[in-house]
């Protein structure tokens, strides 16, 4: 949130909370402990929602939609996830997460989506660009419809000139 509009995550998070969702959804800003959402994650979750600020190369304030390739869990041979508790990317925690399944039998979540947006700007300062701060409200609608239908709604489909893309 000291990173301009790499808070998009954390205010997404912070209205999300605010929402009547299903008992079942658990809405958690984990910051800079990667490390905890991954050894939280060994307690099984059907579905993983990370939302990050996400630098594709679009118009700022694009909301992006990836599905994550869980796989098999396994991290590819050799590969060691680097640990680093202040830079723990998406990728870095699903590594981790990858390297913890393999060593306990445990299992990852079966679908890993990540709502992204565009940044304007990562430099120091507090707050969000204008873009992406009027992005936020579209994220947590398009979160919603992920979490009650499992894929962007017609509205998210509609919304691709506006900055969706799924």
């Amino acid at each position: 949130m000291f990173l301009s509009d790499d808070g998009f995550g954390v205010e997404t998070a912070r209205l999300l909370a605010d929402r009547d969702l299903p008992g079942h959804v658990e809405v958690v800003d984990i910051g800079v402990r990667g490390v905890h959402l991954a050894y939280q994650l060994l307690d099984g979750y059907d579905t993983l929602v990370l939302v990050d600020a996400t630098a594709r190369g679009e118009a700022p304030g694009t909301l992006y939609v990836i599905e994550h390739d869980v796989g098999d869990g396994a991290p590819p041979p050799g590969a060691a996830p680097a640990l680093d508790g202040h830079r723990m990317t998406p990728d870095a925690v699903l590594a981790l997460l990858g390297t913890l399944c393999a060593g306990t039998g445990g299992e990852p979540p079966r679908r890993v989506l990540v709502v992204g947006c565009e940044p304007a700007t990562v430099d120091e300062g507090v707050g969000l660009s204008p873009p992406v701060s009027d992005a936020v409200p579209k994220a947590v609608r398009l979160i919603e419809e992920l979490l009650c239908d499992g894929e962007p709604g017609e509205s998210a489909t509609r919304a691709t000139a506006d900055g969706i893309s799924t």
